[in-house]
């Protein structure tokens, strides 16, 4: 851990606990090195639905070369932020009004299915779009945390569809069509990604070729795999970067687009609670905590174990003994009233005591945004940016 992150971690009086830190320095330095390692034809988009914290998407839009959204309140949330950079709009289940809002601010739509094609040419006035269609493409990524086509799923149109989309768009001169969106899976890792560009490339180009279409650009979608077991162990972007580079000699003209969120930001943000109990139940101990997954809701959503660090405090104001587990396997949970608050379950430990406190690693994407903010009506955690850089005026 930083040492000034720790520093920050060890501030807070306990009343302002829970609290995210997001250590902005080493997010701006991951995604330069993001940045540098991608040919010059792979244009960078991140997802704002990994985490839309401002003070983030400030950072970010140093190094990105625009942002995907998949709601209208994340449009208008990063429009106020960045009146010019090019916006991407994905997701099912666009409503008439957000495709109407859409056609007046985003370079591209991401079109889900023929009726919300239809749909778009009934709100568009006399403005003209600029649209990709998302296929669902009978290919098998291999083992993923999450699919999102390959398989009967929601997103995205089936290939023989494809061909009633292409009518509708000559009908109607204000769709242009500038290629193909295909995102498959997330939680791939750098050889099974470019394995599944190639075939996603390979499988575009021969489709438009059939239909005498002059196809420029292909967005293959974000995924990148995030290992919260391993936090050290991060996707490999040089490879994946080289790889690219060598795919796109077979694909002149081509622009190639991706759309990670949760890779980019994961690293950056803490988590930082307290112990408030450590007790037994029929032989197993627990750790029970300030806040819980409420606020970061990822270890419930994924039923994994979120990586942390104990950080010790070895005052104890009490008369009685403090709480304590020594040597042996804790399961840390929050304060909701579901045996399903659990942040990390059967976690060997040296020595977890009630008042330590516990800073979860990995808490910079899908965390606070996605959880359950209300249940039980806790306070919300308080948040923390750590940055050398001068903060503009009109950010929060």
């Amino acid at each position: 851990m930083n040492p000034d992150v720790l520093a920050h971690i060890n501030g807070p009086a306990p009343h302002d606990l829970p609290a995210y830190v997001y250590d902005l320095r080493d997010l701006r330095e991951h995604a330069r090195t993001i940045r540098a390692a991608l040919p010059e034809r792979v244009e960078l988009l991140y997802a704002a639905k990994a985490n839309s914290d401002p003070r983030l998407l400030r950072v970010l839009g140093d190094h990105v070369d625009g942002f995907e959204v998949a709601s209208g309140g994340e449009l208008t949330h990063v429009r106020n932020l960045f009146p010019d950079m090019p916006i991407a709009f994905g997701g099912p289940g666009k409503t008439p009004a957000e495709l109407a809002q859409a056609a007046e601010g985003v370079s591209r739509l991401h079109v889900e299915s023929e009726h919300e094609l239809h749909l778009l040419t009934t709100v568009l006035g006399d403005r003209s779009i600029d649209i990709l269609l998302r296929v669902n493409l009978p290919l098998t990524p291999g083992p993923v945390a999450l699919a999102m086509g390959g398989c009967p799923s929601p997103f995205g149109l089936e290939p023989a569809q494809l061909d009633d989309c292409l009518a509708v768009i000559a009908a109607d001169p204000r769709l242009r069509l500038r290629g193909l969106h295909v995102h498959l899976a997330s939680g791939i890792q750098a050889p099974g990604h470019l394995d599944l560009a190639e075939d996603i490339l390979k499988w575009a180009r021969g489709w438009a070729n059939s239909r005498h279409i002059d196809l420029t650009e292909v967005n293959i979608g974000g995924g990148m795999g995030v290992d919260y077991a391993h936090p050290d162990q991060r996707f490999d972007w040089a490879s994946f970067g080289t790889g690219l580079h060598r795919l796109l000699r077979r694909y002149q003209g081509l622009t190639v687009r991706i759309e990670p969120g949760r890779s980019i930001t994961v690293y950056c943000g803490w988590y930082v609670t307290e112990v408030l109990d450590v007790k037994r139940s029929h032989g197993e101990a627990f750790a029970v905590l300030r806040g819980g997954t409420h606020h970061l809701r990822t270890p419930a959503a994924k039923q994994h174990n979120q990586p942390f660090q104990i950080i010790p405090v070895d005052t104890w104001p009490r008369p009685w003994p403090r709480p304590e587990a020594r040597r042996e396997p804790v399961t840390l949970v929050g304060q909701l009233c579901t045996p399903k608050d659990v942040l990390a379950r059967r976690v060997p430990v040296r020595q977890l005591r009630s008042g330590d406190r516990i800073a979860f690693a990995m808490a910079g994407a899908y965390a606070w945004n996605i959880s359950h903010h209300d249940f039980l009506m806790h306070p919300a955690p308080s948040v923390h940016h750590l940055d050398e850089a001068p903060v503009p005026a009109n950010v929060p």
